[in-house]
């Protein structure tokens, strides 16, 4: 069996970002990474979705990794997110990641024609065999228009330093598959999944935008799967599912930057073209924290 590391509770970071200048607010983004870290998260992934990694520049990118990096000091490994059209692209990037400590990268693919399933794992074999670090697959056909089905990632477990998988489709039935047929490849739970329902049938964690909101509690709800006190874990979940209610309703970046304001974080609106949240719809998602909060 390959090595593997990654595991628990990884939340995808929000971008704070200066609407006017551009200027990332390194001070608010290394202070939230502080804050996980001490909540006990077990690593960080910047530029994901809830990241808005698609409307950031390259040079906000790298600030945001070496914000993170910094922030983190070795303590939990950074897992930043890589979106790419080509395969040059993607290696780039990665290998310039790859100089700043990072473990691994989340990746996925951006097309705009649609692609077969050998050009994906052709892809995919191609940018993974250019780099040495991990490489976490991320399947989420409905912004990327790529499927990263079972089939492809079985035929892709044998690459030595592809060890890892998120589906953000929300058929937990496709992460079964995968585990019972390998176990070369360990599965996180997206926000699409019930992270439970992940952890009860093999999954290592979950990577998600709302870990970010309720770090402390998503950490016990993975303690106690790992403790198999499943009675207690449930009611947890039950407790909890609100907030990935928010992530869906709300988009993840406009959801995770209101939830995380109202926290006391100065992280901004969303970048355009998102446009922020109307009054009512902090207001609900206020209330909806506050009932949470109560619960937990």
């Amino acid at each position: 069996m390959k090595n593997k590391t990654l595991h628990g509770i990884i939340p995808y970071l929000v971008s704070p970002v200066v609407p006017e200048t551009g200027e990332i607010k390194t001070d608010v983004l290394q202070k939230l990474s502080e804050d996980l870290i001490k909540k006990g998260v077990h690593g960080l992934s910047p530029l994901g979705s809830a990241g808005e990694v698609h409307y950031l520049n390259w040079e906000q990118q790298k600030t945001i990794v070496k914000t993170v990096i910094k922030a983190s000091n070795g303590q939990v490994p950074v897992i930043p997110g890589v979106t790419a059209y080509t395969p040059e692209s993607a290696i780039e990037q990665i290998r310039y990641y790859e100089t700043l400590g990072v473990y691994g990268v989340v990746f996925i693919i951006d097309t705009y024609f649609k692609l077969s399933d050998t050009e994906i794992i052709h892809f995919i074999k191609t940018v993974a065999e250019s780099v040495s670090c991990e490489i976490v697959l991320y399947n989420n056909p409905g912004f990327s228009n790529v499927d990263i089905k079972p089939n492809i990632v079985l035929e892709l477990a044998d690459v030595k330093n592809i060890n890892y998988f998120k589906d953000a489709t929300g058929e937990t039935s496709r992460l079964l598959t995968i585990i019972n047929k390998t176990e070369s490849i360990q599965i996180f739970s997206a926000s699409a999944h019930i992270p439970l329902t992940v952890l009860q049938i093999g999954g290592v964690g979950w990577m998600a935008g709302p870990a970010c909101v309720f770090p402390k509690e998503s950490v016990q709800l993975y303690q106690l799967a790992c403790d198999e006190a499943w009675k207690e874990a449930m009611q947890l979940q039950k407790k909890l599912w609100g907030v990935n209610e928010i992530f869906k309703r709300y988009t993840p970046a406009r959801s995770m930057k209101a939830s995380l304001k109202i926290q006391g974080y100065d992280v901004g609106e969303p970048m355009r073209p998102l446009k922020p949240l109307n009054k009512i719809e902090k207001e609900k998602i206020n209330h909806a924290l506050k009932k949470i909060k109560k619960q937990v």
